[in-house]
């Protein structure tokens, strides 16, 4: 790799930067903002992610998308999904069709309900290959990876080639990367631990105790196998770092943006009041608007996004959500 750029300097994308500068990767980082811009050029911090770190000095950013991507090798999205396909349209005009394109991206698009790497074949088609284009998800918070603390991830792509070239350029004695040909599955896994840990946020707001947390967790993963083997997925990812690495991390973590909504939500605060106080994005809250969509589209039953979308979105009581859950008809434990 000669040259890697970074489309998005939020938090994620800045540990990134971290990462792959350490392995002496020239890395242009392109910001909306200016003064993120400025401060990374000027001072080697992120005024506004992570600031407490410093970045390499092979870590230049920029404010124009031309100039972050000119003679890159590789291409990571490290935006918000939602935002993926707004950043890609502007991009496309300024790939050759050589490099190798990555999303970090956790999300499922509204209306299209595309995973980000469906959103980047879509939007780039005729300027890269489907082959060209991958993703990297699993437990990874940028808080613990921007300071190299030991973590293990997933590469997937469209093909083998450019998964081993992922891995290859990732891998460092602290940031493991392992392979999984199943990018749907991963995706989905990525995207569904989001929404359960909103729901394992609201139980620890509200006092409602480890039984129900733990119940909330293993019917969480059953829920995302389901959705993801009815799209095609493996059951065996979730299984793994995409599906119940990332979900252990995100519902416990004390970096975890989503649990951070849930559990002000159990403790009363509005989710307009919680999010105007946030300077970071908790994708579980557009996600859950999706699964949502998903699951009422395909008739396939997801009670868990069920009562969350609920909470979120129709005000109801999270104690009434939960007896709501509990009170269902009653079940075997291992079905599809």
């Amino acid at each position: 790799m000669k040259k890697i750029s970074i489309l998005g300097a939020g938090s994620f994308g800045t540990a990134i930067a971290v990462v792959l500068g350490q392995s002496g990767y020239p890395i242009t980082i392109w910001a909306r903002e200016p003064e993120v811009v400025d401060g990374i050029n000027e001072t080697g911090y992120n005024p506004e992610y992570i600031s407490d770190v410093e970045l390499p000095k092979s870590v230049k950013a920029s404010h124009s998308i031309e100039d972050t991507l000119k003679g890159a090798d590789m291409i990571v999205f490290a935006t918000p999904s939602h935002a993926i396909r707004e950043v890609a349209n502007k991009a496309k005009e300024f790939v050759t069709g050589d490099e190798i394109i990555v999303s970090v991206a956790k999300g499922i698009e509204q209306d299209t309900l595309m995973t980000p790497s469906q959103i980047l074949v879509d939007v780039l088609e005729g300027a890269v290959l489907e082959d060209q284009i991958g993703i990297l998800t699993g437990p990874t918070h940028a808080e613990e990876v921007s300071k190299f603390k030991p973590t293990a991830i997933t590469a997937s792509a469209y093909s083998k080639r450019a998964a081993r070239i992922i891995q290859e350029t990732f891998m460092t004695p602290m940031f493991r990367v392992y392979l999984n040909h199943d990018i749907l599955g991963a995706e989905i896994g990525g995207a569904l631990k989001n929404i359960m840990a909103i729901a394992a946020g609201i139980i620890d707001g509200a006092e409602l105790g480890d039984n129900a947390k733990a119940a909330l967790m293993t019917r969480g993963l059953h829920e995302m196998k389901r959705m993801g083997c009815v799209l095609g997925g493996s059951q065996d990812t979730f299984s793994g770092l995409t599906g119940m690495g990332d979900l252990i991390v995100t519902c416990t973590s004390q970096h975890s943006r989503n649990r951070y909504v849930g559990y002000n939500i159990g403790r009363g605060l509005s989710l307009q009041e919680i999010t105007s106080g946030m300077n970071m994005i908790a994708e579980g809250v557009k996600t859950t608007k999706s699964v949502h969509q998903w699951s009422r589209r395909n008739n396939i039953e997801m009670p868990i996004t069920e009562a969350v979308y609920k909470v979120l979105f129709e005000k109801m009581d999270p104690k009434d959500a939960v007896n709501e859950l509990m009170t269902r008809n009653a079940k075997d434990e291992i079905m599809i």
